[in-house]
């Protein structure tokens, strides 16, 4: 009993530095984990390549991972591109957009009899000042260089990591002479490229799904900066639960202050809704099953932790991280039932041994 209290406490006392670290260390960790991410991606991608009939299935495995890490490099430089210079033009057009807000300020509060002053005067002022378009929008274009600068370590970690592959196995077989215990951790590092490389893959490439038919709709309806409004619906969608309420939010609140008009607002959530329930109800389900056997509660915790950790980037994470973490607690007669319990379904399969 003495011991079991024991190991708790430095179970409990290991978590509280883990988590110490992870919050001081964040600006080395989280680009260090975002080019994790992003290299798993790179060699989901260089093996569709291998897949594909013709040139892509006869190019040698340099030759595909190269071209993986320069498409998504690409990519992602249009992404920034795009994004700063949305920021750019919402900035230069911030006046218009503040009058257009207070327009719609004014009109609500004649519809429900506030329309007189000064109380409305006071008002006005007040929301001017607490919501002043310009200065924040002034800051988010000050941080761009910092996203930029990011973004490139991002993809320069990722291309390290995938230089180093063919290397990391090599040195995984001199670890240990005990030949069962270098095959269980080749195994548990087999599990994991395989089912977090498919599902980082096939999340991307359902993004992308749901960024474009975003785009479409964000198009016709005529919304202003619909590009931008496209990649934040992409980049949302990596996050669980709030991601489908995030990537509807924003772009209405857009159309609010655009169209003004009730009509075009519910139209326009209407479609952006529908695309989301298609994309989450039924081509994610379809694609992706429950790949990384995650229980909806732990997902839902990690989301809060990761977020709280390390923001946005880590609410993007969460899954992918949690997932690692379970199949790696599940190698462990001592962790195991902790992975049972944070897994959906409890079946984990048998462990890999003691090596």
């Amino acid at each position: 009993m003495r011991e079991t209290f024991v190991n708790l406490v430095l179970g409990v006392l290991l978590a509280l530095m883990i988590g110490w670290i992870l919050v001081i260390g964040r600006p080395i960790l989280l680009p260090l984990v975002s080019g994790m991410v992003l290299a798993y991606i790179v060699l989901g991608l260089a093996e569709l390549f291998g897949r594909l009939p013709g040139i892509g299935g006869r190019l040698p495995a340099l030759a595909r991972y190269v071209l993986s890490l320069g498409l998504i490099a690409a990519v992602v430089a249009l992404l920034v591109w795009i994004v700063i210079g949305a920021f750019g033009q919402i900035a230069a057009s911030a006046p218009q957009y503040e009058g257009r807000l207070l327009t719609q300020i004014q009109a609500w509060a004649t519809y429900f009899g506030f329309e007189t002053e000064p109380t409305w005067r006071t008002l006005r002022d007040d929301v001017l000042r607490a919501v002043n378009l310009q200065r924040l929008l002034a800051v988010a274009v000050a941080s761009a260089s910092s996203l930029v600068a990011t973004a490139a370590l991002v993809v320069i970690y990722a291309g390290f990591m995938v230089a180093e592959r063919d290397r990391f196995a090599t040195k995984i077989a001199r670890l240990s002479d005990v030949p069962a215990r270098i095959a269980r951790i080749k195994g548990v590092i087999a599990d994991v490229n395989a089912r977090i490389g498919a599902y980082l893959v096939l999340k991307t490439l359902i993004n992308i799904l749901l960024g474009s038919l975003s785009y479409a709709i964000l198009r016709i309806a005529g919304v202003d900066f619909a590009g931008f409004w496209a990649i934040l619906i992409g980049l949302v969608n990596y996050i669980p639960y709030l991601g489908s309420f995030i990537g509807v939010f924003f772009p209405t609140v857009m159309a609010v202050v655009q169209f003004g008009a009730l009509g075009p607002v519910a139209a326009l959530v209407a479609a952006l809704s529908a695309a989301q329930a298609l994309v989450g109800n039924f081509i994610e389900p379809w694609l992706m099953g429950n790949s990384l056997n995650l229980s909806p509660l732990v997902i839902l915790v990690s989301l809060v932790v990761w977020t709280t950790i390390w923001g946005v980037p880590g609410a993007i994470l969460a899954v992918p991280l949690m997932a690692i973490l379970v199949i790696v607690l599940a190698e462990f007669p001592g962790s195991r039932p902790i992975a049972v319990l944070l897994s959906r379904d409890g079946d984990l399969g048998p462990p890999r041994g003691n090596g």
